[in-house]
């Protein structure tokens, strides 16, 4: 769309103004002509293009023409000028056709400009984008995207980047979005005319404009270290921020560009989309006293990139777990599982856990992305325990994000702990494509009065973020409240590429009763532990059954759920044999009675499962020999690890200790269809 604005002439003096070229500039003639005047003429020199409206037909503008209260000239210029008020134009007003009563000139300097920014997503800053004021989904959309710098690459005193309002290192630059002011014209602009860049008070919250001021770059050297920090940081002066919405930045002349640097500054959240608009404006001076007045304005728009998780179908990075004194036989299986398939094994020492090992539980890994960079960003759970420190200090760094959630305390639930955080693999559903997977959540059944919740500040961060819409699944009916606990997903070569695993009390009752009914129900659960019973004792405890049947309802409630928000069918679904049992203590929630198989970590083709300790028959253990029944036939391996003094006894499996850093989605989040 071609932008208008109204010009203001004098009767009798010549006045100076600026073209933007492109754009076309209104005279409402009757408001400047003498009362008595009945016609007009204008001239203008060959760079200056003019029409007037109404004219008679076929009627010249140098010639005289009917002037009438709605007679309007539109001005407008094709090419920058290479001097100032180069061009020239002239009305004329008539009395009569032969009664000349005065005119009024108009000196004219024409330049281009164009604030541009990488609207159509390819990397790559280019000229003058006519959707670059807007931002649209899709892989037909548009719209230029911003990274929230939330990683360190700051000296010394580690912190997240975007707390500091300057630019210590080269390094900085590519975790923020380019912005080119590109313009053509003189050398200089006509006295008092300004560029002026500036933002709204509420998008400052959310985005800070630094600009280069040199071609070249700072040469690095030890004896002058500080001296060239210092040059660097002036190389990139700071532009706009909460305390300056507006800055003058300078026109340089000829064909030139200005670059800059847009920095995001937090997430999309509850009270903020994700977009922020930068303007640049050319301001013309006024009389005597009166400041200068916006004559044209170019504006961009960006989106904010999201925080995005990963699911369990995507290749691991690197694994991470906590050692604790008490941990080694966990941690010894853990290692021969990850070495053992070439992945990297990241080790969460006491010093720095001081003894909390629910790694999962701390932490959620995932990643911002944008067409130019990307890095992955840790999301901090509000629990606080006392690995507290350690994604901050041991995570956050160069090309490594952080961000958080607060909460009150009091309002602090085990739900909010990131084992009730987890992603679905990519799904269709009804038509409607979730190519990056669905958050999934734990919370209180919707009936519940006084149930836990997932804290509403992390809730309303996971909304916000829009492209992984969230399924909130009831998982108060456990004592710790978990969805990890009784589901996750694993890879699969057919139908969706995944399948659903479920806790499922029925399926280990079946078991059970198949072991007793083949003469083995003197077998042994926990052989060897103080907890040892037979498979007698189990299938005869009605309390048990009891409390096993109410679980199996919790689960399938979650089931039916799953179905419709992920589109699964029964195929999709695999019910492993788990029993719970009730803890009056704990207000009759649930804990898994023996290791919990579903809460397993997923490595590629790779299960780390928790050592369920089922009982033997023949030598091999029936709980075992399930799971790799079930789970072989996808192309996957089971690993048992015995984590049931170190992690079981304490509410918590394999899953819960430990945490993955994975690789992203090759689709790239701008071109969802929302």
């Amino acid at each position: 769309m071609i932008a208008h604005r109204t010009l203001r002439i004098e009767l009798g003096k010549s006045t100076r103004t600026l073209c933007v070229v492109g754009t076309e500039n209104t005279v409402y003639l009757s408001r400047y002509a003498p009362v008595e005047s009945k016609f007009f003429s204008v001239k203008c020199t060959p760079s200056v293009r003019c029409r007037a409206v109404p004219t008679t037909a076929g009627g010249s503008l140098f010639s005289p023409q009917p002037l009438t209260n709605s007679s309007v000239l539109f001005i407008s210029m094709d090419t920058a000028s290479e001097l100032p008020n180069e061009s020239k134009l002239s009305v004329k007003f008539y009395g009569s056709k032969s009664e000349e009563l005065g005119n009024a000139v108009l000196h004219l300097t024409a330049v281009e400009i164009s604030l541009d920014v990488d609207a159509d997503r390819d990397g790559v800053v280019e000229k003058n984008n006519p959707n670059k004021a807007s931002w649209k989904w899709g892989p037909k959309g548009h719209g230029a995207i911003l990274l929230v710098n939330c990683d360190s690459e700051s000296y010394g005193k580690k912190e997240v980047d975007n707390v500091n309002e300057d630019i210590s290192k080269v390094a900085d630059l590519k975790d923020m979005s380019r912005m080119i002011l590109r313009t053509k014209g003189p050398a200089k602009l006509p006295e008092g005319y300004k560029l002026s860049l500036h933002i709204t008070q509420t998008d400052a919250e959310s985005v800070r404009v630094f600009r280069n001021r040199s071609a070249g770059q700072p040469q690095a050297s030890s004896s002058f270290k500080y001296m060239l920090l210092k040059l660097f940081m002036e190389d990139y002066p700071l532009v706009l921020n909460k305390e300056h919405l507006a800055g003058e930045v300078p026109y340089l002349g000829g064909n030139s560009e200005l670059e800059f640097f847009v920095e995001g500054l937090r997430f999309p959240d509850k009270d903020f989309e994700g977009l922020v608009t930068i303007n640049l404006s050319l301001l013309e001076p006024s009389a005597q006293d009166f400041p200068e007045t916006p004559i044209y304005t170019d504006k961009v728009v960006f989106r904010v990139a999201p925080w995005i998780m990963t699911p369990n179908t995507l290749n691991p990075v690197e694994v991470f777990v906590c050692s604790t004194k008490d941990n080694k036989e966990f941690l010894k299986g853990m290692r021969n599982l990850v070495q053992k398939n070439g992945y990297k094994l990241k080790i969460c020492h006491e010093y720095m856990n001081r003894g909390d090992r629910w790694m999962q539980d701390e932490i959620e890994f995932g990643y911002i992305d944008a067409p130019h960079h990307g890095f992955p960003v840790v999301l901090d759970s509000p629990r606080d325990g006392d690995l507290r420190d350690f994604p901050y200090e041991k995570l956050l760094g160069p090309d490594f994000g952080y961000v958080t959630r607060y909460a009150k305390a009091e309002e602090v639930s085990s739900l909010d702990s990131f084992g009730n955080l987890e992603l679905s693999p990519p799904v269709i559903v009804n038509g409607k494509n979730y190519p990056l997977g669905r958050i999934i959540i734990g919370v209180a059944f919707p009936t519940t009065v006084h149930g836990r919740n997932m804290t509403k500040v992390v809730q309303d961060f996971l909304w916000a973020q829009k492209v992984q819409e969230p399924i909130a699944l009831y998982s108060d009916w456990l004592a710790v409240g978990h969805v990890d606990e009784f589901m996750s997903f694993v890879p699969a070569p057919d139908r969706k590429g995944f399948r659903l695993l479920l806790a499922s009390p029925d399926a280990a009752y079946k078991i059970f009763r198949n072991v007793q009914k083949n003469g083995n129900g003197k077998a042994k659960l926990f052989q060897g532990k103080e907890e040892e019973i037979s498979v007698d004792e189990i299938l005869g405890d009605e309390k048990l059954q009891a409390e096993n049947d109410y679980v199996q309802n919790c689960i399938d409630w979650n089931r039916d759920v799953l179905k419709k928000e992920l589109g699964l069918d029964e195929e999709d679904i695999i019910d492993l044999p788990i029993l719970f049992k009730i803890l009056p203590e704990e207000e009759n929630r649930a804990v898994a009675y023996y290791p919990d198989l579903v809460n397993m970590i997923v490595l590629g083709k790779n299960l780390g499962i928790p050592k369920p300790f089922g009982p033997q028959v023949n030598g091999s253990c029936v709980l075992e020999k399930e799971m790799q029944l079930l789970m072989e036939p996808l192309g996957l391996n089971c690993t048992f690890i015995d984590d049931f003094s170190s992690y079981h006894k304490l509410m918590g499996e394999v899953h819960c200790g430990s945490n993955v850093l994975r690789e992203r989605f090759s689709f790239r989040w701008w071109n969802l269809e929302l």
